[in-house]
């Protein structure tokens, strides 16, 4: 008896024992389909995670006057430590905002051949155009410089940016977001080019309109208003926001030592001593969503361990059906060595009924699992998902429990004696 006749009379048999087949392979299913799922979930929430926080270029970081990190959980994040005497923060320097003369004099003294950029959140807003058209008022306002769109990733599809006299004058000038530009004008953005807005009842001459950068579930950099940082310190009065400086240099390979002189800039700025920690910390562009998908990656653990049960649990219970299989087929097995069968082709036969039926299990999990997966994917506006790694090690792993969940039916198949199998009741 070939592999293809093995296979075949396997499949016949799973046929016959359809209640007991199905229930072993949703068993299966169900360890598989939760870990390809949450795969393919986290897989979708890092691309939209990514989306949202790298707004900046692979060749650019900020300074912030705290760590810009999110995590799960009540574990404080993890601090950098360079020797056994590391540098202790003094208490009264620990979350002092940036301010503007600090973030100005950085900008005046950083001689590494980079551009800088400063900036300043301001509150949320309404904005009203003059046909009394309005925004949702979940539009942030921005106070920029004449750098801020370039370092930013921003582009202008219409008017034009900032220039340093716009900057130091701090006059009500503005430039729409896409998504702004189109609530208040529709399709042709160009037309807010030259008309007044109004934010926070402070009227604004528009300038400009940005192309859209597109949003996630977390995130919308085209529902903006970017103004001077000059505009938002006079305007909105935010004592309470520190203001955020971003570099960006030529060459990525530049970024250890634009970073280091960026630190050995800014400690005296600070006003800080030798002996004392920063009190400002650097980050990347995609520092927030690698430090996100680190917190994440728990939960990919944890599912595997899951999985590895249910799989284990569904090994069992397969090895419990094909033990109940050799013994219903006892006569059977008795009358195919009778006439001359193998020990191998029934030990085959048997075998493969159990791998069979593991790989049933795999099909069925892994369907569900990057659909249920790609449910999450669809919530976070990511692209479709599948993570074909995972994939092909469910599969792997579902024939690995049908193997050994069938090697001992089918030895004791293999090893009955045809005269007492022929005799069974």
């Amino acid at each position: 008896m070939n592999i293809s006749d093995s296979i075949s009379l396997s499949f016949r048999t799973i046929k016959g024992n359809r209640l007991r087949t199905s229930i072993t392979i949703i068993i299966i299913a169900l360890g598989i389909m939760s870990l390809i799922a949450i795969v393919t979930a986290i897989a979708a929430v890092n691309i939209s995670l990514t989306q949202s926080f790298s707004t900046m270029g692979a060749n650019a970081f900020s300074l912030r006057y705290k760590e810009r990190h999110i995590q799960f959980g009540d574990k404080p994040a993890p601090t950098t430590v360079t020797s056994k005497t590391a540098l202790k923060a003094r208490a009264s320097s620990e979350g002092k905002l940036i301010t503007y003369d600090e973030a100005r004099m950085f900008k005046k003294e950083y001689a590494f051949p980079a551009k800088v950029s400063i900036a300043l959140p301001g509150p949320s807003n309404i904005v009203v155009n003059d046909e009394f058209k309005k925004t949702n008022p979940d539009v942030r306002v921005v106070g920029g410089d004449e750098n801020y769109l370039e370092i930013n990733g921003y582009t202008l599809a219409a008017g034009r940016s900032f220039d340093q006299a716009d900057v130091e004058s701090g006059m009500n000038i503005c430039i729409l977001g896409y998504a702004v530009a189109q609530k208040l004008y529709g399709d042709a953005v160009e037309r807010a080019v030259n008309k007044t807005v109004t934010v926070a009842n402070i009227k604004y001459l528009v300038i400009g309109v940005l192309q859209s950068k597109g949003s996630s579930a977390f995130f919308n950099a085209d529902k903006i208003v970017l103004t001077t940082y000059n505009n938002v310190r006079s305007v909105f009065g935010t004592n309470t926001y520190s203001y955020t400086i971003a570099v960006m240099v030529s060459d990525f390979q530049l970024m250890d030592a634009a970073i280091g002189q960026a630190t050995g800039t800014f400690r005296p700025i600070r006003k800080l001593d030798i002996k004392e920690a920063d009190n400002f910390y650097i980050d990347k562009s995609d520092s927030i969503a690698a430090s996100l998908m680190t917190n994440l990656g728990f939960l990919q653990y944890a599912t595997m361990a899951i999985a590895m049960i249910t799989l284990v649990g569904a090994a069992i219970g397969l090895m419990n059906i094909m033990l109940v299989a050799v013994g219903e087929r006892t006569k059977e097995i008795g009358l195919i060595k009778a006439i001359g069968g193998r020990s191998a082709d029934i030990r085959a036969q048997f075998l493969w009924e159990s791998i069979l039926i593991s790989l049933m299990g795999a099909v069925v999990g892994i369907i569900a699992g990057i659909l249920l997966g790609n449910v999450v994917a669809l919530l976070v506006n990511s692209s479709f998902i599948v993570p074909w790694v995972w994939v092909v090690i469910g599969i792997f792993v579902c024939s690995l429990v049908g193997i050994l969940a069938g090697s001992y039916p089918a030895y004791k198949a293999a090893k009955l004696d045809p005269i007492v199998a022929l005799r069974y009741e």
